[in-house]
């Protein structure tokens, strides 16, 4: 009951403090930092899977990465002068977090484009850089859609640490019902960013049906029955 009556509360949805507000800030910062890994990780994964070189080194340096604690990256960056606390450091923080899943994804979905089909291409007269665009980023299209996905929700979800370093989001939510021992608040602040990853999860599933080539979805749902048999 207390934590219904927060949540019908009118001033709980308004305000510096409000849901809304809370909310934005917490996609802003998750879009600022996939759109920094987006530009760091896109780019070099595509051309190590065009090239088929150093595919093993980026996965293996990707893989390392997922180790490495989010909440650690975020207090060192927060501790750098020149960065210090708040929105930025967790921007960066999170940006490093959604590199990982980015490039590994993108590298399998181009290293997992058949040779035969590369070579029809080129039999065809096509350039590299057309066999690239036409062939093997469609393609490639649904594993990179898929890490895409995947960072984001972690990202999204993630977010909420940047409360820890004085950054906005629904994280504060949390921090503050620690601070002031109120257990409707903390409570508050897992719910909403549950909900926001929840509802990034299905946008992006969406997204990811809508963009893979009607043959693969195709392929895919022929192929369904007998993974389902074999598993």
């Amino acid at each position: 009951m207390e934590l219904w009556a927060w949540f019908t509360d009118p001033a709980h949805w308004s305000g510096p403090n409000g849901i809304p507000v809370r909310t934005w800030e917490q996609v802003l910062m998750s879009t600022l930092a996939m759109g920094i890994a987006l530009g760091v990780a896109l780019p070099v994964a595509v051309l190590l899977g065009h090239l088929r070189r150093g595919v093993l080194l980026a996965t293996n340096l990707s893989n390392v990465g997922r180790a490495v604690p989010t909440l650690g990256v975020l207090i060192i960056l927060a501790s750098v002068p020149s960065i210090g606390v708040g929105d930025t450091a967790a921007v960066l923080a999170l940006a490093l977090f959604a590199i990982p899943p980015l490039m590994t994804n993108t590298v399998a979905g181009m290293t997992s484009v058949d040779p035969d089909v590369l070579d029809a291409g080129r039999a065809m007269g096509m350039t590299a850089g057309q066999r690239l665009l036409r062939v093997e980023l469609p393609l490639a299209a649904p594993l990179i859609l898929a890490g895409i996905r995947t960072a984001a929700v972690q990202v999204v979800a993630t977010a909420s640490l940047a409360a820890l370093v004085g950054g906005g989001g629904l994280g504060r939510y949390v921090v503050d019902g620690f601070a002031l021992q109120d257990g409707t608040l903390i409570l508050a602040g897992a719910i909403l960013t549950a909900l926001l990853a929840i509802t990034t999860e299905g946008l992006f599933a969406l997204l990811e049906r809508v963009a893979t080539p009607r043959a693969l979805l195709a392929r895919q749902a022929h192929l369904a029955p007998i993974a389902d048999v074999l598993t």
